[in-house]
C-alpha cells in the first residue's frame, strides 16, 4: 500500500443500480478524471456521469498534532497529503475497509454506496487511541461532467445551508445539492479555496487533459472515542443521521464476500445491472464510461445472470429489450437507452443469449415466453427487413461495414473503421446458422414442420455455402470477403464457428482451426484480436487515443473471447479437456487482486507482461469467465 508504484495501479469499483458509481485507487489517491467518491448520472443534464464529490481528505488530531490521511497527485510528480504512509491494511471481501496507523491511533474506515439512490456512506472506527481525538473532514467538490475537467472559476456557488449534522451545497445551476452529514454532531468550519492542479496520470498517459482545480468549501470537526464509530453520508437526498448507522449495515448484509475467484466474479456481474426507472431493466456494458450497448448486453446477459443463477433477472431484461427490438424491426427506430440497436449481428446475438436461456430452463419454457419473438426475428432476416442485413440466394448473410464500423471490431480513426470489415462476415453467418437450426429447434417443439422445412432448406443451403466461403487452403477461416476482396488475416472470429452449439464444420476442420487459434492467438489474459504474423499487428494498447484505437483490435488481447475458445475446447475434447480450461482460468483468477480489484479490464497488451488497458470493469469478459465457470460445474456433475 505505501509502495505507489504498486497502489496506484490498482483501483477498486463500487456501483449503484441507477448507473452511478464510487471509483478510485485501494489508497485513494484519483488517477482518473472517471474517479470519485460519489459519481452520479443527471438525467437533466444529459446521459453521462457527473462527479460530485471527488473526495473526503480526513486528518486525525491529537495534542493539536494534525496526521491527513488524504494523498493527491499534483504537478512534477508531487504526492501531497502523503496519507498512504498510514495505511497498514486493505481489505475488499466485503465492503473495502482501510486501516490507518498514526501513531498510537488505529483507525478503520469502511465505505458502501447504496445499492439504489445516490449515496456514499462513509463508515470510521476508532479501534485505538490514548489520548483524546478529533476527526476533520475536507470535501472535494467537482460538481462536473466525467469527460471534462474543471478550473477555479467565479461562478461557482459558494452558499450552502445547515441541514442537521451536516451542510447541503450546489456549486452549479443544474446539478442538485449534496448533502454531506454525519451520524453524530459536528462542527462545520466554512473556508473556502481551491486546490489547484492537481493531477490524475491514467488521463496524461492517454494524451488528454489532465490537471483540475477542486472547490473544498471549509471542513467539518468532531471528536471521536475509543471503539466509537462516526458514519458519514454523501447523497443527493437529505438522511435522517440517526438512520445512517442502520442504512449502512443494511447495504452491508446484502453484499456478497469476494471469498472466491466465482464470488469476485458473480460481484462484478451484479455492478453491471442497470435500473433507470423501477419497471426496466438492463446491463451495462462497462465501467467507467460504457453505456447500455446492444450487442455488449446480449453477449454478456447470459453469463451475468443465468450463469449465477438468476434467471429471473435474465427474463427481467428480456422483456425490458424487446420492445425496443420491435420496434427497430417495425419503423428502424434508435432506442434511448439500448444504443447501437442498429448493428447487423444484434438480433443474432439475442436469439443466442436466448438459446442459452433454453439450456437452463428448459427448451418449453424458453419457447413459451420467447419463442415468437424468435421465430419473427428469424422471418425479419429471411424477408430482408434490416438496413444492412442482406440474406443472399446462397443462404449466407452480408452486410456493408466500409464506410461504417459494424461488428464489435469498431474502432474507427476520422469516423472510417481501422478494420473495415464488410460483405460476407465469418461470426454473423456462424451465428445465423446457429440461429437457424435453433429456430428450427423450436418449430419442431410446435410441431410446425412447415417451419421446419424452410428453417432447414436455408440452413443447408448456409452450411454449404459457409464451408465454401470461409473455409481456405490452411485450414482456417477468412475474418471476411467483401466482393473479389478476400482478408486472409488470422482473426479470433472464427472462434464462433466453432464454439456455437450449431456449426457448419465438421469436427475435423474444428480441431484444425484450434489448432491456429492456439498457436497464434491464445495467451494467458485472452484471445488476440490479431495474429502477430498477420500484417498490422500491434500488441500494445498505449499511446495518444488514437494511437490505442489503432492498437484496439490489433493484437490487443480479450478475455470474453476466451471464454468462447474454452466452450469450444470443451465440445472438441469434453472430460479431458477439463484440466486445460482450469490451468487457463488460473490467468484470469489472477486479475482478482490486480488493476480493478474483482472484476476484469476491458481488453490486455497482445504481448508479455500483458498490461490491461481500456474500461476497468468490462461486462462481456466477466460474462464470458463465468459462462465457462458454470460450464465446468455441470461437466463435475456429469463426472459425479
Amino acid at each position: 500500500m505505501i509502495n505507489l508504484e504498486e497502489s496506484l495501479t490498482r483501483e477498486m469499483l463500487r456501483t449503484n443500480r441507477g448507473g452511478g458509481y464510487h471509483s478510485t485507487t485501494i489508497v485513494g489517491c484519483n488517477t482518473r478524471k472517471y474517479h470519485g467518491l460519489l459519481v452520479v448520472p443527471i438525467p437533466a443534464l444529459g446521459e453521462d456521469n457527473h462527479v460530485l464529490l471527488s473526495s473526503l481528505d480526513e486528518t486525525v488530531i491529537q495534542h493539536g498534532a494534525e496526521f491527513n490521511l488524504g494523498i493527491h497527485q499534483y504537478t512534477g510528480n508531487h504526492f501531497s497529503p502523503n496519507g498512504h504512509k498510514y495505511i497498514r491494511q486493505y481489505d475488499t471481501e466485503s465492503v473495502p475497509i482501510t486501516l490507518y496507523r498514526v501513531g498510537g491511533v488505529i483507525l478503520a474506515k469502511e465505505k458502501v454506496l447504496t445499492a439504489f439512490g445516490n449515496c456514499i456512506l462513509v463508515k470510521y472506527t476508532l479501534l485505538e487511541a490514548h489520548s483524546p481525538t478529533t476527526l476533520r473532514f475536507k470535501p472535494f467538490l467537482a460538481f462536473r461532467n466525467v469527460n471534462t475537467l474543471t478550473s477555479e472559476n467565479a461562478q461557482v456557488n459558494k452558499d450552502y445551508s445547515a441541514v442537521k449534522n451536516g451542510i447541503k451545497t450546489c456549486m452549479y445551476t443544474g446539478y442538485p445539492d449534496l448533502y454531506m452529514q454525519f451520524s453524530k454532531s459536528n462542527t462545520f468550519v466554512f473556508q473556502p479555496d481551491w486546490y489547484r492542479d492537481i493531477e490524475y496520470t491514467k488521463e496524461m498517459e492517454r494524451g488528454f487533459p489532465y490537471k483540475e482545480d477542486l472547490y473544498v468549501p471549509g471542513y467539518f470537526e468532531l471528536k471521536i472515542k475509543k471503539g466509537e464509530s462516526v458514519y458519514f453520508s454523501g447523497g443527493d437526498t437529505f438522511i435522517e443521521p440517526d438512520k445512517i448507522a442502520d442504512r449502512y449495515e443494511e447495504e452491508v448484509k446484502l453484499r456478497t464476500p469476494r471469498t472466491s475467484f466465482y464470488n469476485c466474479l458473480k460481484n462484478s456481474a451484479q455492478q453491471f445491472y442497470y435500473r433507470p426507472t423501477e419497471n426496466d431493466a438492463y446491463l451495462l456494458a462497462g465501467y467507467p464510461w460504457f453505456k447500455v450497448r446492444a450487442r455488449d448486453l446480449f453477449i454478456s446477459l447470459p453469463g451475468c445472470t443465468l450463469a449465477i443463477d438468476d434467471p429471473v433477472r435474465f427474463e427481467k431484461i428480456i422483456v425490458t429489450a424487446t420492445p425496443a427490438i420491435r420496434h427497430f424491426m417495425q419503423d428502424g427506430s434508435p432506442d434511448k437507452v439500448i444504443k447501437e440497436i442498429e448493428m447487423p449481428d444484434v438480433l443474432l446475438w439475442m436469439i443466442w443469449a436466448l438459446q442459452h436461456y433454453s439450456k437452463s430452463e428448459g427448451l418449453g419454457k424458453c419457447n413459451e415466453k420467447f419463442g415468437n419473438l424468435i421465430q419473427d426475428i428469424i422471418d425479419y432476416i429471411r424477408e430482408n427487413k434490416h438496413p444492412n442485413l442482406q440474406l443472399n440466394e446462397n443462404g449466407l448473410l452480408s452486410s456493408e461495414g466500409k464506410e461504417k464500423a459494424i461488428t464489435w471490431m469498431n474502432a474507427t480513426v476520422n469516423g472510417k473503421p481501422i478494420v473495415p470489415r464488410s460483405g460476407y462476415i465469418v461470426e454473423f453467418n456462424s451465428l445465423w446458422f446457429n440461429a437457424l437450426k435453433f429456430a428450427a429447434e423450436l418449430a419442431a417443439l410446435k410441431e410446425d414442420t412447415a417451419k421446419v422445412a424452410i428453417l432447414n432448406a436455408i440452413s443447408t443451403k448456409t452450411s454449404a455455402s459457409f464451408i465454401d466461403t470461409f473455409v481456405n487452403g490452411y485450414g482456417y477461416l477468412f475474418d471476411y470477403i467483401d466482393g473479389s476482396y478476400v482478408d486472409w488475416s488470422v482473426r479470433p472470429n472464427m472462434l464462433f464457428a466453432v464454439a456455437l452449439d450449431y456449426s457448419p464444420l465438421d469436427r475435423y476442420q474444428k480441431r484444425v482451426i484450434m489448432n491456429i487459434i492456439t498457436r497464434e492467438l491464445l495467451t494467458p489474459k485472452g484471445i488476440r484480436s490479431l495474429s502477430p504474423k498477420s500484417e498490422g499487428y500491434r500488441p500494445y494498447y498505449t499511446g495518444t487515443q488514437k494511437e490505442r484505437d489503432l492498437a484496439y483490435h490489433q493484437g490487443t488481447a480479450w478475455p470474453w473471447l476466451l471464454g468462447f475458445y474454452l466452450e469450444a475446447y470443451l465440445r472438441l475434447y469434453h472430460l479431458s479437456g477439463i484440466s486445460f480450461v482450469e490451468r487457463m482460468l488460473i490467468g484470469m483468477d489472477d486479475e482478482m487482486s490486480k488493476h480493478c480489484i474483482g472484476t476484469l479490464s476491458e481488453l490486455f497488451d497482445g504481448n508479455p507482461p500483458f498490461q490491461s488497458g481500456g474500461a476497468t470493469s468490462f461486462a462481456m469478459n466477466v460474462a464470458s469467465i463465468l459462462r465457462i465457470l458454470k460450464l465446468l460445474e455441470s461437466f463435475d456433475i456429469q463426472e459425479g
